[in-house]
């Protein structure tokens, strides 16, 4: 009787452990058809080393400098960064499959960064390219080779030939004009080909009009469509510190941004901040005014992919396709600035915040 009653112990033992098994491998069956793809941007707020590079205009940010850039604010910076990372890693159960970042002054910067041991296993790679920019900053792309395949990638410069806008700057001002390049990466996600555009378009301090950032958005634009004609069917995601917000002409007129994913043609983007900047949504507050200057657009064939393939998916609330990521830490908590993105320097102090940009990401799945 004992021994009975072992066999079918051991018997109902297999046919448990058999089922679990099964169980999981549908679950991962099904996991791997809803693979979600997270594609963001973080504007890291003057990310440099504590080293002088002749090259670059980096010398606020140096140990004798006027910011007294230490080895440990330093330290505190690259932790910083690395733990909204991680935050978004924690909300979203998996990394970024494409990261863009602004504001960082050379590649060791993003070496350091990626070695946080907030984000070490992420194990991101790096595609970055030194720019021409004046004030010595670059944008730059993080990627998790686990769900990327790198093709190949492309520094886009700034350039004013062959322009259909108006200048309203002298040729001499033009040609000495110098800013960020523009940074295109290409690969396949769950083997399908996208590419992927960040830039950080010229700034308005100083009064500097939006012909520039106009002109900017019209470089981006012209390479995609030839990237679009030259691969038919490829996926194009363009994000930014676009130093506009959706409705202004860079973004609206220059990018073809739309507001209403179901206005979209094969020659427009899909701006999903548009509406969220109309309900409320920021990420940026200037004299009590809140923007989104951190956007990421597609083309129509991440809106209106065929079924089965990737597809820009609704990820706030059941209504937006885009998100603001922020979290109490990420805020000032006092002060005349209460409210706002917890930043690294206030009025010339360091406070040891994190940026003055809050991040946005979107999602993509098949």
């Amino acid at each position: 009787m004992v021994e009975k009653q072992l066999i079918t112990y051991h018997i109902m033992k297999c046919i448990i452990i058999a089922l679990s098994l099964a169980l999981m491998f549908v679950s991962c069956v099904a996991y791997g058809q809803k693979q979600n793809y997270v594609i963001g941007f973080y504007n890291l707020e003057n990310l440099f080393d504590i080293y002088n590079d002749p090259a670059k205009n980096d010398e606020q940010f140096l140990p004798e400098g006027s910011n007294k850039w230490t080895e440990a604010k330093y330290t505190k910076k690259l932790h910083n960064m690395a733990s909204v990372i991680r935050a978004m890693r924690d909300d979203n159960g998996r990394y970024h499959t494409i990261l863009g970042v602004s504001e960082i002054e050379n590649r060791l910067v993003l070496e350091d960064l990626i070695s946080q041991p907030e984000i070490a296993d992420a194990n991101y790679q790096i595609v970055h390219f030194d720019s021409p920019d004046r004030r010595g900053v670059d944008v730059a792309f993080l990627y998790d080779p686990r769900s990327f395949a790198y093709i190949d990638s492309e520094a886009i410069p700034f350039t004013f030939e062959g322009t259909t806008l108006t200048p309203d700057m002298t040729e001499e001002e033009m040609a000495n004009f110098r800013t960020r390049d523009i940074v295109m990466l290409r690969g396949t996600i769950g083997g399908e080909m996208c590419a992927f555009y960040v830039a950080h378009l010229p700034s308005r301090v100083g009064g500097k009009s939006g012909f520039l950032r106009s002109r900017g958005a019209e470089i981006i634009y012209a390479h995609a469509m030839a990237l679009m004609e030259e691969f038919p069917g490829i996926k194009i995601a363009v994000m930014g510190d676009m130093n506009d917000d959706p409705f202004d002409e860079s973004m609206k007129v220059m990018m073809h941004g739309q507001k209403d994913i179901k206005a979209v043609t094969p020659t427009e983007f899909f701006n999903p901040f548009y509406s969220m900047l109309e309900n409320g949504y920021g990420t940026l507050c200037y004299q009590g005014t809140w923007s989104i200057y951190d956007q990421i657009l597609v083309n129509n064939n991440f809106v209106n992919a065929p079924k089965g393939s990737l597809q820009i998916r609704k990820i706030v609330k059941n209504k937006y396709y885009g998100r603001v990521f922020k979290k109490p830490w990420m805020t000032q908590e006092s002060g005349q600035y209460k409210g706002y993105p917890f930043r690294t320097f206030s009025g010339g102090a360091f406070i040891g915040g994190y940026s003055d940009h809050y991040p946005t990401y979107i999602v993509i799945s098949k």
